[in-house]
């Protein structure tokens, strides 16, 4: 193929991530984004063994690693039986093992790695379509042609009309209000994402996640289950009642809760499972949560994004015409990215619903089962990225 033009819309992790690729094959990336300065958006992630792999192709893995906290476990415990019901130890798929990252520092390595190789970043460029292979920005503006577009944004895009086939989508009532605080040590396990669950509508957790850059101290993803249309009652009810709450359901919350001192501080989060069926269109491509996006039950939402790049990265590298590389793109992704958003799909009302049922079935009979050891070894496989994953991660 021919050595592209390419616009890449979205100063995210895929979009940074797929500049950096792609110019190493030569083509040539420019990066809009619509903000004033590049800024991370988020609290927290956990890179799987296949995200890091990638990052390891780009030369960047170790670099992530020295900021981030290295994960073994997954561990959460229901709260009125005080049942352990989710246990998934990395230590059965060997020396794999989760990264967990702060997202400002997953973003600042990236960011620094674009500004390295002397990619171009357009900033304050806010997109809202596309005229033929020029992309439409507000204001009246127009960037292009391009020879390939890349949406890199989220999973709401004004681009999102433009694919070949239809989106489906489907709002989820329940989000989760978050931060990120200075990591509070004992009792917390820094080498675990521990959780708490209340049924099934009380969901929260503490991440460690590492540092943003290398002088910084350590700090915690902190997170609570809530449906998004009680925000802003959240919100007026103020601190103090959820504080006591938290108080009671989880008791060794007591050393985050001082350092949360502004409802501003709690970042509402709203998800949805939504999928293009055709992730393609004219000159034009998807790649992570504007592609699919799920809710965050098996944390796979940056690792789907890198292997999203790296495969469309092979598709262009090994075809001569843009749009069978596009097609042999989305085939290459099509199973694994429907597996983890069927599984994510049952998973969720687990964990996030309404229901009384659900949570006593979890609680009971999943949780006993999990234990086995051939079902610890599965739930490891998929946390890890790699159930269904038919190609390795790397060229």
């Amino acid at each position: 193929m021919k050595k592209l033009n390419i616009a890449i819309c979205g100063a995210g992790p895929a979009g940074l991530a797929a500049a950096i690729a792609l110019q190493r094959e030569g083509h040539h990336p420019i990066i809009f984004d619509q903000f004033d300065t590049p800024k991370p958006l988020g609290s927290g992630l956990i890179l799987q063994p296949t995200g890091l792999a990638v990052l390891d192709w780009l030369g960047l893995g170790d670099e992530m690693r020295k900021l981030g906290a290295p994960i073994h476990r997954l561990y959460g415990k229901a709260v009125k039986s005080g049942r352990v019901v989710l246990d998934v130890r990395y230590d059965s798929l060997g020396d794999a093992r989760g990264l967990a990252v702060h997202r400002a520092g997953l973003f600042h390595m990236l960011h620094n790695a674009v500004a390295e190789a002397q990619i171009e970043i357009k900033m304050s460029s806010k997109i809202i379509g596309l005229d033929g292979s020029a992309l439409m920005l507000d204001k009246g503006k127009f960037e292009g042609p391009f020879d390939l577009m890349i949406d890199a944004l989220d999973s709401r895009s004004p681009l999102i009309p433009y694919a070949s086939g239809p989106d489906y989508r489907r709002s989820l009532s329940y989000g989760a209000i978050w931060a990120s605080l200075p990591w509070p040590g004992a009792p917390f396990d820094e080498h675990a994402l521990e959780q708490r669950y209340d049924l099934a509508s009380v969901m929260m957790g503490v991440l460690p996640i590492g540092q943003r850059f290398p002088t910084d101290l350590r700090h915690a993803a902190f997170f609570w289950s809530l449906k998004g249309k009680n925000y802003a009652e959240w919100q007026a009810g103020g601190l103090e009642p959820w504080k006591q709450r938290l108080r009671q359901l989880w008791p060794e919350t007591e050393s985050l809760l001082g350092t949360i001192t502004s409802p501003d501080q709690m970042t509402m989060a709203h998800y949805d499972h939504h999928t293009l069926s055709l992730p393609y269109g004219n000159k034009l491509v998807f790649i992570g949560d504007s592609a699919h996006s799920t809710s965050p039950q098996l944390g796979q939402g940056a690792n789907m994004a890198l292997l999203d790049m790296l495969a469309l990265t092979n598709a262009l590298k090994s075809n001569i015409d843009l749009q069978t590389a596009l097609k042999i793109y989305a085939k290459a992704r099509r199973f694994h990215v429907k597996l983890y958003q069927a599984m994510s799909a049952t998973f969720t009302p687990f964990y996030q619903s309404d229901s009384i049922l659900l949570p006593l079935i979890r609680d009971y009979l999943v949780a006993g089962i999990s234990r086995l050891p051939p079902a610890q070894r599965l739930l490891a496989t998929l946390v890890s990225g790699k159930l269904g994953l038919r190609e390795q991660p790397l060229p």
